[in-house]
């Protein structure tokens, strides 16, 4: 059962890839968008399930949160990393941005969808009302996935091709996940790290590069109404989820 609900998250990721890749005259309110859904799964689902999941304090401070810091700081540090290696050796950036960052990126964004595929099967291991949750939860966000996959590689000046292969493996990365659970189990601290680990790195490319190249162009009342509808359709998953 596990697999094939995975291979739902499976579609519904290429349709939001085909989404992304469909609107080229509104670049500005896709970007928009991508950026709602970002910080709403950040915010109203990686968090609170990492929270959850890590319940360990380091220091007074919860092990998620330490990590969900730590991923934002590495975000930054990769983009300048890459950067100054670029400007190092007189590359060309595309629009002052390195395709090396949208594909980190984009591999983040498949290395989620595959412990997404691991959620579906742990939950089904736990009881089929479980499973259903979360498969719910899942299915619905990958087309946020694959929105954003496809996103993240084009923006940074990558060729559609590889932004197409991006895509295919991040769809792909749910069924393998769900796969894996018949033979092991993680643990649901290491679980719960990853998940804020991954967040930070989400929040970063969110509010330090999608959102102000969405309105470094196009300013509009529009491209900010769709980072909302983004973020209230990321609450809506997650409610209908609960």
């Amino acid at each position: 059962m596990a697999v094939l609900v995975a291979l739902g998250a499976f579609l519904m990721t290429l349709v939001g890839g085909w989404a992304a890749h469909r609107v080229t005259d509104r670049r500005h309110l896709v970007l928009g968008l991508a950026g709602g859904l970002m910080l709403g799964v950040v915010g109203l689902e990686l968090l609170p399930e990492s929270l959850e999941a890590a319940g360990a304090e380091v220091y007074g401070v919860p092990a998620a949160l330490l990590l969900f810091v730590a991923g934002f700081l590495l975000a930054h540090l990769v983009e300048r990393l890459l950067a100054h290696r670029q400007a190092a050796h007189g590359a060309e950036e595309s629009d002052g941005r390195t395709p090396e960052v949208g594909l980190t990126a984009a591999a983040a964004m498949v290395g989620h969808s595959a412990m997404d595929g691991v959620a579906i099967g742990a939950a089904f291991q736990v009881g089929g009302g479980m499973g259903a949750a979360v498969a719910v939860a899942v299915v619905a966000h990958d087309f946020a996935d694959g929105f954003n996959t496809y996103t993240l590689t084009r923006v940074y000046g990558n060729a559609r091709r590889r932004a197409l292969t991006m895509l295919f493996a991040d769809a792909a990365a749910p069924v393998a996940g769900a796969a894996s659970t018949l033979f092991l189990t993680i643990p649901q601290p290491l679980l719960g790290g990853y998940l804020g680990l991954f967040g930070g790195v989400l929040l970063y490319l969110a509010a330090a590069e999608i959102l102000p190249e969405a309105h470094h162009e196009h300013p509009a009342r529009s491209t900010l109404l769709c980072t909302i509808a983004g973020v209230l359709f990321i609450w809506l998953v997650v409610g209908a989820a609960h």
